[in-house]
């Protein structure tokens, strides 16, 4: 694996910033953890473009703090409208990147068009329960910030049962056992609203004694 180091200079020092708008569930930190996948998935793809994938990775997000609902259009638009990537890549490959990050949302309606989309949508998924709930309350909150954390329990449980229940929309395309992991216990959580709920209820409340989440 091979990144252009003047490309992953510029991104650290001039896109990562830009986290710090969005709710915790897509900061800085989620963003690092989706690089870290979209690599380790890219590493069984023959003829990658790295330095696409980094970039996918690393844009995917950042409009999400203007509207969560458009996220991955307005993402897009300020990827491709950043002109220091012309150095970097063709016309062609920015309209590849752009396109990934417009793919990526697990609620597409439609299948990632190229290879680094798939990379982005499946690294972009919750793998650990924990997570999960982190992210939905989190998510929730920024969504409906006067709501009840009573209220965005529901919320998630809702949420979490379209997304990731027997039939769910989450897609996946490449294999990964913590994923699986993942699905079978997010599901048998869900299998029980009453047990969800307080679990979700007791690890927020750790949380915010911790000081992690306000």
């Amino acid at each position: 694996m091979k990144i252009n180091n003047k490309l992953k200079e510029y991104i650290e020092e001039n896109i990562f910033p830009e986290y710090s708008k969005n709710d915790q569930g897509h900061d800085l930190n989620h963003i690092k953890y989706v690089i870290n996948r979209s690599i380790k998935f890219a590493d069984t793809v023959e003829n990658i473009n790295y330095d696409i994938v980094y970039t996918v990775a690393s844009y995917h997000d950042i409009g999400h703090h203007i509207n969560p609902k458009l996220h991955e259009i307005i993402s897009a638009e300020i990827m491709y409208k950043d002109d220091n990537l012309k150095e970097y890549f063709s016309d062609e490959e920015r309209i590849i990147i752009k396109e990934a990050i417009e793919d990526h949302r697990a609620s597409s309606d439609h299948e990632p068009r190229s290879i680094y989309g798939k990379i982005v949508s499946t690294a972009d998924r919750n793998n650990t329960v924990e997570a999960c709930l982190r992210r939905s309350y989190t998510y929730g909150k920024r969504l409906e910030p006067t709501a009840t954390d009573e209220e965005l329990f529901e919320r998630a449980y809702k949420h979490l049962n379209l997304k990731f229940g027997e039939g769910g929309y989450a897609k996946f395309f490449f294999k990964d056992e913590e994923y699986e992991k993942f699905l079978h216990d997010i599901r048998e959580l869900l299998a029980n609203k009453e047990k969800y709920i307080n679990t979700q209820r007791n690890y927020i409340n750790e949380l915010k004694r911790k000081g992690e989440i306000k």
